[in-house]
């Protein structure tokens, strides 16, 4: 996006400050039920190994796969160290934030895919309303002017691909440890 898009942006939710409460709500709070359902997931499934004594086959993808996908993530984005959309161009982002560099690739859609995806392991529907969520919640990261599309279109790409890659074929993943 452009520097004109983004002051567009600006415009539209300064002059709808109803517009503006709601980008501001979904960018502060969509996050912590992605976030707050994930540890729930690990409990269920630990649960599941020593209280239920079955064995789900998903618990080591739950707790390594998306741990190995914010550790790879958090590597690139230090090598690639991209600007933010607010220091590129002469614009203040919607939502405060003073954190300089880092925005490529998104950290928080990686995040929330791969989460996302996790859940698919265990509830399709849960899963699917998660990436629904994730969708949504990368797009107030661009309107509020903290990240460029391409930075959490390559979040979200990001962790589609490591989570297909490593569930596909579980034996790569086993070999990795």
């Amino acid at each position: 996006m452009t520097e004109q898009g983004y002051k567009k942006i600006e415009s539209f939710f300064k002059a709808r400050p109803a517009a503006y409460s709601v980008l501001k709500f979904i960018y502060k709070y969509l996050p912590y039920p992605v976030f707050i359902g994930y540890p729930m997931l690990i409990a269920f499934e630990i649960w599941q190994v020593f209280v239920l004594k079955q064995n789900p086959p998903a618990l080591y993808k739950t707790l390594c796969i998306p741990a190995i996908t914010f550790f790879a993530v958090t590597l690139l984005r230090n090598i690639v160290n991209a600007p933010r959309p607010y220091e590129k161009y002469n614009i203040s982002p919607l939502i405060k934030k003073d954190t300089v560099g880092h925005s490529f690739p998104s950290r928080h859609s990686t995040s929330v895919f791969i989460i996302a995806i996790t859940f698919f392991y265990v509830c399709v529907p849960l899963g699917v309303f998660l990436l629904f969520l994730g969708v949504i919640m990368c797009a107030s990261r661009v309107l509020a002017g903290v990240h460029f599309i391409k930075d959490v279109t390559a979040g979200a790409l990001f962790a589609i691909l490591f989570g297909l890659m490593f569930s596909i074929n579980s034996e790569i993943f086993l070999s990795i440890f």
